[in-house]
C-alpha cells in the first residue's frame, strides 16, 4: 500500500505543478481587472450599444442577471497605462462561449464562428501582446463581445494586464491546468480502457473489465467537452450540451455497473432499468436537443446521484470486506467524490469561479482504479500458477499411481494368458491327442480283435501327426503370421505325398502377415490333416492341390485331387471323417463345400471372414 500512496503522490505533484514552483505574478507588475460595465444585444451586434449599461464585477455570469438573454453581452474595461515604452501583456482567462477583443476601438482577435454553432473560447485562456500606437498612455480601454445561451452559464472571466513575461506565465499555468491536463486525463483512460478491454476479451467471465472499459468510454467522450473547440459533429450549442449531459450521465451508470461487478454482484433488473434510462436520456438528446440541452441539470443530477450512491455504497463493502484491492480503489475515489461538490455548485451557479477542480484529481482516480484491476489481475494469475503447480502435483501423483497399477493389470494379464495357454494346451491333448489314444488302446485291447501291424503302424502315426499339430501350434510365438504356422505341416504332408508317389502342390498366397491365434490355427491345422488323411488313404489320386489364400476380408481354404471321387450323398457311410471337417470349419465361421462325383475326384473349401476369425 506504501507504495501505491507514493504512485498517486507523484501523479498529483506532475498534475498540479503549481504546488511546487514559486508564485510568479507580482501585484505591482500587474494589473487584474475586476470590474467592468456590461450591456445586453442581439446576435448580429457589430458595435457596442450606446446605452444600457450595468456595472457588473469579473467573473461574470449574466445568466443571473438577464437569464432569459440568448445573444450578445458586450463588457466594457478600463485601466491606465503608466507608460507605453514597454509593451503590455493582455490575458482572458475565461469566456463563454465565444468572442471577440477589442482594444481602443481595434480588433485584436476574433473567434470564427460569433453565431451558432458558436466556438467554445473558455476552455484554453488567451495571452495577446499589446504596443504602440494601440496602447495609450493614460486610460485605455478594452471592449469585450462574448456570444452565448443563458442557459450553460455565459459571461467574462478575469482579464490581468502587466508584465508580458509575468501575464504570459500566468496564461501557460492555466493552459496546462486547463487544457493539457485534460489531455493528459483523456491518454491515461484511453490506455486503461483499452488495456481493460482486452483483458476482458480474454477473461469474459470478469465482466467487471468490459464494464470499466466502457465506462472509461463514456467517461472520454464526455470529456472531450474541455478540449474540443466548436460543438461539431452539431450545429448549435444546444445539442452539444445535450448529448454531452447524457453522455454523463450514463458514464456513471456504467461505472456503478462496474462497481457492483467488481464487488461480486449482479443486479441484472437495476441494471437493465438503468441502461434503458441511459438510451432514454441518449435519445432525447438526439431528438430534441433544445429541450434537453436546456434541461441538461437534470442529467447531470441523475449521473451525480448515480456516482454517489455507486461509490459510497462501495465504499462500505469495502469496511465489511476489507482487500487490498478494495482498499485502493475506494481511497482513489474518496478525494474526487468530495471535490465534486465544489465543480456541482459551480455548475449550478451557487458558486461564481472559473476553476473547475474535478480535473486536477482525475488522474489520480484513474491510476487509483488502474491499479485495483491490474492487482486483482495479478492476483488471479498468481492463482492460476499456483493451481496450475498444485494441479501438476497432482497429475504427476496419479501418472504414478497409475503406471503402477497397469504394471499390475500386465503382470496379471501376461498370467491369465499363460494360464489359458496352458488350458488350451490341456484341452487340444484331451479332445484331439486323448480321444485319439484312446480310441487306440480299446482297439488294441479288444481281444476279439487282433490288428495287423500295419493297421498298429498307422494308428501310432496318427496319434504322432496330431500331438505334432499341438506342438506346432503352441511352440510358435502368438503374433507369427499364419504361413509360418502352415509350413511345417507341409513340409511334413510333402513327404508323405512323395513316398506315395502323389504329387502335391501348395499355394499359400497373403497370409504373411496375418495372425489368427493359436486356436484358430490349430481348427484350421487340423481341418487340412483330415482332409489331407483322406486323400491319403481313400482317394487314390496321383495330384492333390491345396490353396489357401487371403481375398480381401476372407480367408478361402480350398483341397482338391484328382481320384476316384465319392457320392456325396452316401457320406454317412464313410465314417466320421467328413462330419469332423463341418464341425471345424464351422468352428472358423464357414460352411464347407464338398464337391465331389464317383471317378472325378473331389474338391473340400470353404471361406471364411476374417472378422469371425481374427
Amino acid at each position: 500500500m506504501r507504495a501505491v500512496f507514493a504512485v498517486l503522490l507523484a501523479c498529483a505533484w506532475f498534475v498540479c505543478p503549481a504546488a511546487a514552483e514559486q508564485t510568479l505574478v507580482s501585484s505591482d507588475a500587474t494589473i487584474e481587472l475586476q470590474s467592468a460595465d456590461a450591456a445586453p444585444a442581439d446576435w448580429h451586434s457589430r458595435t457596442p450599444p450606446v446605452d444600457g449599461w450595468t456595472p457588473v464585477k469579473l467573473i461574470d455570469l449574466w445568466d443571473a442577471r438577464w437569464p432569459h438573454h440568448d445573444g450578445v453581452v458586450w463588457y466594457r474595461l478600463r485601466w491606465n497605462q503608466a507608460s507605453t515604452d514597454k509593451p503590455a501583456g493582455l490575458l482572458v482567462d475565461y469566456v463563454n462561449s465565444a468572442y471577440a477583443l477589442y482594444v481602443n476601438g481595434s480588433l485584436i482577435y476574433s473567434d470564427t464562428h460569433l453565431t451558432e454553432p458558436l466556438s467554445r473560447s473558455w476552455i484554453r485562456p488567451q495571452y495577446f501582446l499589446l504596443d504602440r500606437p494601440l496602447l495609450h498612455n493614460g486610460q485605455n480601454e478594452l471592449m469585450v463581445r462574448v456570444s452565448g445561451v443563458a442557459a450553460y452559464q455565459p459571461g467574462l472571466g478575469a482579464v490581468t494586464i502587466g508584465d508580458p513575461a509575468l501575464v504570459q506565465a500566468l496564461q501557460r499555468r492555466g493552459e496546462f491546468r486547463r487544457y493539457d491536463v485534460q489531455w493528459f486525463d483523456q491518454s491515461v483512460s484511453v490506455v486503461f480502457g483499452g488495456l481493460f478491454l482486452i483483458l476482458w476479451l480474454l477473461r469474459r467471465k470478469d465482466s467487471y473489465y468490459g464494464w470499466y472499459a466502457l465506462s472509461t468510454l463514456f467517461s472520454s467522450l464526455y470529456s472531450i467537452n474541455f478540449i474540443v473547440s466548436s460543438p461539431w459533429p452539431f450545429d448549435n450549442t444546444d445539442a452539444w450540451e445535450a448529448i454531452n449531459a447524457a453522455l454523463w450521465a450514463t458514464a456513471a451508470v456504467t461505472f456503478a455497473i462496474f462497481l457492483l461487478r467488481y464487488a461480486g454482484h449482479q443486479w441484472r433488473r437495476f441494471e437493465r432499468c438503468m441502461l434503458m434510462l441511459c438510451v432514454a436520456l441518449l435519445s432525447f438528446a438526439l431528438l430534441c436537443p433544445h429541450w434537453a440541452g436546456r434541461y441538461r441539470n437534470v442529467d447531470v443530477i441523475i449521473g451525480s446521484l448515480t456516482y454517489y450512491a455507486a461509490i459510497v455504497g462501495f465504499m462500505g463493502y469495502t469496511l465489511r470486506h476489507p482487500r487490498t484491492d478494495y482498499y485502493a480503489l475506494a481511497g482513489s475515489l474518496l478525494i474526487p467524490i468530495v471535490i465534486s461538490v465544489h465543480d456541482l455548485l459551480l455548475l449550478f451557479g451557487v458558486i461564481k469561479s472559473d476553476n473547475y477542480l474535478l480535473v486536477d484529481t482525475s488522474p489520480l482516480t484513474i491510476i487509483g482504479m488502474g491499479f485495483a484491476l491490474a492487482y486483482r489481475f495479478a492476483v488471479a494469475m498468481r492463482r492460476a500458477e499456483n493451481y496450475n503447480v498444485e494441479l501438476q502435483r497432482e497429475v504427476d501423483a496419479a501418472t504414478h499411481t497409475l503406471t503402477e497399477t497397469l504394471k499390475r493389470e500386465h503382470g496379471l494379464a501376461l498370467n491369465n494368458v499363460r494360464i489359458g495357454e496352458r488350458l488350451n494346451l490341456v484341452r487340444d491333448l484331451h479332445d484331439g491327442f486323448g480321444g485319439s489314444l484312446l480310441a487306440a488302446i480299446s482297439t488294441l485291447e479288444d481281444p476279439r480283435r487282433q490288428p495287423e501291424p500295419a493297421q498298429v503302424v498307422a494308428t501310432l502315426k496318427e496319434l504322432r501327426d496330431d500331438l505334432r499339430l499341438i506342438i506346432d501350434t503352441t511352440t510358435h510365438e502368438r503374433d507369427s503370421d499364419l504361413a509360418d504356422q502352415i509350413a511345417p505341416l507341409r513340409h511334413r504332408w510333402s513327404q508323405r505325398f512323395e513316398a506315395a508317389a502323389i504329387d502335391s502342390r501348395w499355394t499359400v498366397e497373403g497370409v504373411d502377415d496375418l495372425s489368427l491365434g493359436a486356436m484358430r490355427v490349430l481348427e484350421l491345422l487340423r481341418f487340412l490333416q483330415e482332409a489331407l488323411t483322406n486323400v491319403l488313404k481313400h482317394s487314390r489320386a496321383s495330384l492333390v492341390h491345396v490353396c489357401i489364400r487371403r481375398d480381401g476380408e476372407n480367408l478361402s481354404v480350398d483341397v482338391r485331387d484328382d481320384g476316384q471321387g465319392f457320392d456325396p450323398g452316401n457320406l454317412t457311410t464313410r465314417g466320421a471323417g467328413m462330419p469332423s471337417l463341418r464341425v471345424r470349419a464351422s468352428r472358423l465361421g464357414a460352411t464347407l463345400q464338398v464337391t465331389a462325383s464317383p471317378g472325378n475326384g473331389a474338391r473340400l473349401s470353404f471361406e471364411a471372414p476374417l472378422s469371425l476369425i481374427v
